[in-house]
């Protein structure tokens, strides 16, 4: 039997504010902040909801200038 995902609860927040705002990102900045706060609590790759901040964090360390 595969394992809850840790932070599945903070995803559906955030799909249902979407839906509620009409898919206007920025009415749901607190439940993805909440996400984001899931996320950073669990071990990379623990969290399937949490890959694609994991790939976002990802992409921005590339683009960072080495002098950071």
């Amino acid at each position: 039997m595969s394992q809850k995902d840790p932070c599945q609860k903070q995803a559906c927040e955030i799909q249902r504010c979407l839906q509620a705002n009409n898919y206007i990102e920025s009415k749901c900045q607190d439940v993805i902040r909440e996400l984001r706060r899931c996320c950073a609590r669990h071990p990379k790759g623990k969290s399937v909801v949490c890959s694609g901040f994991e790939k976002e964090d990802e992409e921005r360390q590339k683009l960072k200038p080495e002098s950071e």
